[in-house]
């Protein structure tokens, strides 16, 4: 098929790199805020496994074509039309639409972006009856793009016309062939479908959260809750390990978005506003527990930190835990000495270059160096096992804050350090 994919998302290179990979001719349109020449050095494209060169080589070889503006887009006639856009960039589409009316051939619409409910619906109206439009639900996971696009799990596709699935189905056959992943609703149904599910998946860590900081205050290990409420077949073991807080882009917008819906419809969200207030809260746990064991003497202070990152095997930073750690430190006069081995460039770019924060990429103890304490905030692979004997040697404090609940406490204890998880402690 002939494809033409807008945007610079996530979404919009491993759309591009998967479907010119089996066989489609592809027409890429990166979003004029971030042109190719701009993303191709995008830290997080750079950490995604495989992927910028796998546009790079598809672009090498002419199976994967940059289109310079709308109308060298459209210059050939493209059978369908695949949006990858962020909310922000719902309102830029005037000049692409006024061409797609006119355009011939153009037979779908893939709405692939997180756009309010009902949106695919009115991208269909600005047609004019000349194509239709689909939802198909972005399940793209940062860290795992190309394997989550090329080997989903479900793809959902929101779709009221049988000929318009049949074009979906025929496009995405070579990434649907070990088993039926692709599950059909109606689209309205499709895109609220996206919404909730991660707004279920946030209340199921926030709820997790709120029973790690009841463990703490009876004294319980939470461990032993969790693998009690995971064994439980109603409940399962998926998204119930508390933490300091969770982040992301599409997370974070997703939830917000959901409770944009919930604000439109008139129908307040109690339950959804409590998950948010519960997260942002947990995001400063780590700096209360540090509080709390130096008796709010903190100024002077110098903290480890190892990981930026929202989550492992991406440089993204947005609404990351850490930001807020780091205001919360820097307030009380405390100096950070942080290490992550992607995010930094992100993480300077966010907060420059502060006077009370020093950055390491290279050995992660070389950050602990000089430090009172150490908090772990993002679980990078790297961090798991550390030389416990130096890293005793290295931090004054001898305290480690487990904000992932990574490290067994009685061992870490073992090795004279005192340990604070989160609904965890034990003590050398």
């Amino acid at each position: 098929m002939r494809v033409l994919i807008h945007g610079s998302e996530l979404s919009a290179t491993a759309a591009a790199a998967a479907l010119s990979w089996v066989g489609h001719s592809v027409t890429w349109l990166p979003h004029p805020d971030q042109p190719w020449e701009t993303l191709r050095q995008a830290e997080w494209l750079v950490r995604e496994p495989g992927l910028l060169e796998r546009l790079e080589s598809a672009l090498a070889a002419g199976d994967l074509r940059l289109a310079a503006d709308t109308r060298d887009a459209v210059a050939t006639p493209q059978e369908v039309v695949w949006l990858s856009l962020s909310p922000q960039q719902r309102d830029g589409l005037e000049a692409l639409f006024a061409a797609l009316v006119n355009a011939e051939g153009l037979r779908l619409l893939v709405n692939h972006s997180t756009f309010p409910v009902g949106e695919t619906e009115r991208l269909e109206a600005r047609l004019g009856g000349h194509a239709r439009a689909v939802a198909l639900a972005d399940l793209i996971e940062e860290g795992r793009a190309w394997e989550t696009f090329t080997r989903p799990s479900r793809w959902l596709l929101g779709c009221d016309d049988t000929e318009a699935e049949a074009r979906v189905r025929e496009l995405l056959r070579a990434f649907n062939r070990r088993q039926e992943v692709i599950q059909r609703m109606p689209r309205r149904a499709a895109e609220l479908t996206k919404l909730a599910i991660n707004g279920m998946l946030a209340t199921r860590i926030s709820y997790m959260n709120e029973v790690a900081g009841l463990a703490d205050s009876l004294g319980v290990d939470v461990e032993h809750v969790r693998l009690g409420m995971g064994s439980d077949p109603r409940i399962g073991y998926e998204y119930l390990y508390p933490g300091c807080g969770f982040g992301g882009p599409n997370f974070s917008r997703d939830l917000m978005r959901l409770a944009d819906v919930q604000s439109a419809s008139g129908r307040r969200s109690a339950l959804l506003e409590q998950v948010l207030d519960i997260n942002e809260h947990k995001k400063e746990t780590l700096f209360r527990k540090l509080w709390h064991h130096l008796h709010g003497r903190l100024e002077g202070r110098c903290v480890a930190i190892w990981g930026a990152a929202f989550k492992p095997g991406t440089a993204r930073i947005d609404q990351a835990p850490v930001l807020p750690l780091l205001r919360a430190l820097w307030a009380q006069g405390v100096r950070v000495r942080l290490h992550d081995p992607a995010a930094l460039p992100a993480l300077r770019q966010e907060v420059g270059e502060h006077p009370l924060l020093e950055t390491f990429d290279g050995d992660p103890l070389e950050a602990c160096r000089g430090a009172d304490a150490l908090m772990l905030v993002t679980e990078w692979k790297t961090y798991w096992n550390p030389d416990w004997a130096r890293l005793a040697e290295a931090l004054s404090e001898r305290l480690v804050l487990d904000g992932r609940n990574i490290y067994d406490p009685a061992w870490v204890s073992a090795q004279g350090l005192t340990y604070r998880g989160i609904g965890r402690r034990a003590d050398p």
